[in-house]
Parts: C-alpha cells; sequence; structure tokens
C-alpha cells in the first residue's frame, strides 16, 4: 500500500491532537485566571531505509501562554487578583505546592481559605485557616486581617499571609490539573514586592476569536489529509484494476 497513506493518517491524526488543545482552551475562555496551552506542528523525517522523501507531522504543547488577562471587578472582598507579574501559592490535590492566577477565593466551613475549586490556598506556614470572624479584609500584599467576633469595626488582627511567588515562566509546567508547578519539583519561596487587588478577578488570556480561527483552520487540515487518504486509496483500487487487465 503507498506510503503516502500513512503520511495523510498522521496528518490527521495530529491535527486532531491540535484541536483537542485549542477546543480546551476554548472551552476556559471563561475561566479565572486559565492560561492557555500552546500548540504547534513540526515535520517529522521517516526513519529506516530509503531515501528521506516523506515527512511525518507532529503536534506538540510547547509550554503555556503566560500573557495576562483583563482585570474584572466584582466587589467580593475574597476575590483578588495579582497585580502584575506573580503567582498564588496552594497546596494541590497531591499535597505539592502549585501555583495558580486564579483569586475567586472562599472560606470552608471550618475557616480554610480555598480556591473556587477546593484546593487550600497557602501562607507562612502552611494552608491558611482563619478563626471565627465578623469580616476579612486581604492587603494589597496578602495579608489577611480578621474582625474578630463581638469587636468593633475598628479592631482588626492580623492572621497569616497569603504566599505570593515570583516564580519565571522557564521555570514553570503546567500539569493536567491546569496548575503550575516547578519543573525541579521545588518550591519557590514568598516575594514581599507582589502585589494583589482587592474585589477584582483576572480573566481567562483565550481570545476567543483566534482559538475560532485555529479551530477552522484545523479543521480543514484534517479534511485535507483525509481526502488525500482517499486518494491513494483510489489510485491504489485502479491500479489494482490495471493490473488484474493485464
Amino acid at each position: 500500500m503507498d506510503k503516502a497513506l500513512y503520511i495523510g493518517m498522521t496528518g490527521a491524526t495530529q491535527a486532531m491532537k491540535a484541536q483537542a488543545i485549542v477546543s480546551n482552551n476554548l472551552a476556559n475562555a471563561s475561566t479565572t485566571g486559565f492560561q492557555a496551552d500552546l500548540a504547534q506542528a513540526r515535520a517529522m523525517s521517516v526513519f529506516g531505509p530509503g531515501m528521506p522523501s516523506r515527512a511525518y507531522s507532529m503536534t506538540e504543547n510547547p509550554g503555556t501562554d503566560f500573557s495576562r488577562g483583563n482585570l474584572e471587578q466584582t466587589g467580593n472582598m475574597l476575590d483578588i487578583a495579582v497585580r502584575g507579574e506573580g503567582m498564588i501559592a496552594v497546596q494541590a490535590a497531591d499535597g505539592s505546592e502549585a501555583y495558580t492566577r486564579a483569586g475567586n477565593l472562599k472560606l470552608s466551613v471550618f475557616g480554610e481559605l480555598q480556591t473556587g475549586n477546593g484546593l487550600p490556598v497557602l501562607g507562612n506556614n502552611g494552608p491558611v485557616v482563619l478563626p471565627p470572624h465578623e469580616t476579612v479584609h486581604i492587603g494589597e500584599d496578602g495579608t489577611l486581617s480578621v474582625q474578630e467576633l463581638g469587636q468593633g469595626a475598628e479592631v482588626l488582627a492580623m492572621v497569616d499571609r497569603i504566599k505570593l511567588v515570583d516564580a519565571q515562566p522557564a521555570e514553570l509546567v503546567k500539569g493536567t490539573d491546569g496548575l503550575l508547578r516547578r519543573r525541579d519539583g521545588g518550591e519557590t519561596p514568598a516575594n514581599a514586592e507582589i502585589q494583589v487587588v482587592n474585589g477584582y478577578l483576572e480573566t481567562s488570556n483565550v481570545n476567543v476569536v483566534d482559538a475560532m480561527v485555529d479551530m477552522i483552520a484545523l479543521t480543514r487540515g484534517y479534511e485535507m489529509n483525509v481526502r488525500m487518504m482517499q486518494t491513494v486509496d483510489e489510485n491504489s483500487a485502479a491500479s489494482a484494476r490495471l493490473l488484474q487487465s493485464q
């Protein structure tokens, strides 16, 4: 069978893989603090005996788009957005330290400060746990202060500080859970210079128009490879008929 059939098959398969990455980005266009995954294609030479006259395609996920989304005002005092560079440190489900830009925080019934999907937010000495209180205030440097029960609004007690880190993009890799971690598996120290904006959230950095254009292009590429496979199959069938007629 003509090797071009396998070339077309790999092209269609890799187009589907790239489509999955773009579709995931598009599905998270409204997810707070989401950072888009990148996709790229490159040619891979066919290894083995013979002349290198054909090349397969291969889709790669080379990294993450670390550009920042827009700030959206919510008015919720537990919502924070990191100003400029920086990340919020959280404890992942496997117990490791991970980082996110999603600042839609909430409190559990036990006073644990968590992300919107229930991950503990880290402070100076591990996960943040607040005592019983009337209100919570989050300062620009991530300081957590509470108005204790029975106290006036003018009496605030500082209980902890959200761990804000300045992790460089080259040091980070995104996991299947959508969280960022250090490539070396280590932890990044807190950076006192990073600030947050209270009452705001950072939107996803996915450009919906660009993602839609990419999806259309990948769909056309997939269809082109399928048509090539059909053409090769038809040529193979025509060749077989010619040989049978001899």
